[in-house]
């Protein structure tokens, strides 16, 4: 399984988002991998998964098949996320 965070940095949210990141991995163990959409690969993966609105959290399975995805400033439960991570 792989969990991505795609945000831009820089952005009104991006302090809270990067907070709830570390605190994320603080909690679990367990690491979050984050992506701009402004990058080569970002803007290719957001293509891919139709991902419009920053931030967005994607549980991903080992084929690349979207599990979970969470959209906006609203975000998720640690518990929520962790079961995909």
């Amino acid at each position: 399984m792989r969990v991505v965070c795609v945000y831009r940095e820089g952005e009104d949210y991006s302090r809270m988002v990067g907070e709830w990141i570390a605190e994320f991995g603080r909690r679990t163990g367990k690491e979050i991998e984050v992506m701009s959409p402004d990058g080569r690969d970002g803007v290719q993966f957001c293509r891919t998964y139709d991902i419009v609105e920053y931030p967005t959290i994607i549980a991903l399975g080992n084929d690349g098949a979207v599990m979970s995805m969470w959209r906006g400033k609203q975000l998720p439960l640690f518990d929520e996320v962790s079961y995909w991570a």
